[in-house]
């Protein structure tokens, strides 16, 4: 009989010897929680007998979201048993003695192909089975800033911002500025966004941090590179009962727009300023003309801020002893280059080079340098869960 090919494994930086992590850890991937996947299939059949009722429209909503998460993994589970005890049959055919010769090779030559599906199945089932971001499906509030560069980093940070509106825009997402700083020679300064739509945060999660580009500026007349940089926060957007703000705790302050505007800027105090006293986060809004639509698209933002620095506070907790294989998110991490003479974007963070810079910054190969991103941190994860 043929060997039979062994899970993946994962190494991870702080397992035992190689030797002893893989006997352990093949072990325990070999295994999956069968408590568990009957009660995923209850969930499932337990949902849709309950949309053969009478459900409020609300609810509806909500019970067909849950079966559209749910749907993927209870059908590889079903599968994953059915091929589970396919094999167990082509083993048993095997192992009898009165098995011919010519059925026992033909079930030993099919053996492999299925043990190979099932294992792929297996590690799709524990890929599902991880502890899920609370965040995950939510909206996304983006924020880009020129760095280190001049009139240079502002260009970048325009780049930036259109490769992510490009990106979001394939996902069928809805990309709505919140306020924008232009540079002197185009770009921004700063730009916020809001980013609408399912999942979100999910996959643009990893995007937090500084990125640097290297190119010729349009106004280097040497043809000398230049080094410039941009940085990138991306913020779950916080709804008010995930973050508390006391009103006690605000400092409120509102002037008179300041820019284009006309006569406008000059007679209506429409501009806010919202600071957050404990944590001294300040956030201001001057682009709507009305003053309760800045005090409210500030209120937003801050809430976003303010949770994002508690998400911070605990990862930073969580990974003291471990750093994250994908980075601690950190807007002081420099993780991504963009270099123009060369054509190749590098993540620092998972050492990945692709040479299709157009097709990144155009934000049409961006999903590449994510769905990396995305099976390192699963990779991390699975590594951390069999080492337990």
């Amino acid at each position: 009989m043929q060997n039979e090919p062994q899970p993946e494994y994962i190494p991870h930086p702080d397992a035992p010897p190689q030797g002893e992590r893989k006997q352990r850890t093949v072990a325990r991937l070999t295994m999956l929680p069968e408590a568990k996947l009957d009660l995923l299939l209850a969930r499932h059949a337990a949902l849709e007998n309950e949309l053969l009722s009478h459900v409020s429209a609300d609810r509806y909503v909500q019970m067909t979201r849950e079966l559209a998460e749910l749907n993927p993994v209870v059908e590889a589970v079903k599968d994953w048993r059915a091929i589970t005890a396919e094999i167990a049959g082509i083993d048993a055919m095997i192992a009898d003695p009165a098995t011919d010769a010519e059925m026992r090779a033909m079930a030993e030559a099919e053996r492999p192909a299925l043990e190979a599906r099932n294992n792929e199945l297996m590690q799709q089932i524990r890929i599902a089975l991880l502890p899920k971001d609370a965040m995950d499906e939510r909206n996304v509030m983006l924020e880009v800033r020129a760095g280190t560069g001049g009139d240079e980093a502002s260009l970048f940070a325009g780049d930036l911002f259109r490769m992510y509106e490009r990106f979001a825009a394939l996902q069928g997402w809805k990309v709505e500025v919140i306020s924008a700083s232009e540079g002197t020679m185009g770009g921004y300064k700063e730009i916020v966004a809001e980013v609408q739509g399912r999942g979100a945060y999910a996959k643009m999660k990893f995007e937090s941090g500084v990125h640097r580009v290297q190119r010729v500026p349009d106004t280097e007349a040497q043809g000398r590179v230049h080094t410039s940089a941009a940085t990138v926060a991306v913020l779950p957007e916080a709804e008010e009962v995930d973050v508390e703000i006391k009103p006690d705790d605000l400092r409120i302050e509102t002037m008179r727009a300041q820019g284009a505007g006309g006569q406008h800027v000059n007679k209506t105090e429409s501009a806010i300023r919202i600071t957050h006293i404990p944590t001294g986060i300040v956030v201001n809004m001057q682009d709507s003309r009305s003053q309760h639509k800045n005090r409210a698209s500030a209120m937003n933002i801050l809430r976003s801020r303010i949770y994002d620095v508690e998400r911070q506070r605990i990862n930073a907790a969580r990974s003291a002893d471990r750093k994250d294989q994908v980075g601690s998110g950190d807007r002081s991490e420099r993780i991504r280059t963009y270099n123009f003479p060369q054509g190749r974007v590098t993540d620092h963070r998972i050492n990945l080079t692709l040479y299709k810079l157009p097709q990144v910054i155009a934000g049409d190969a961006l999903h590449e340098l994510i769905d990396a991103l995305t099976t390192e941190h699963q990779a991390a994860q699975l590594a951390a869960e069999s080492g337990k």
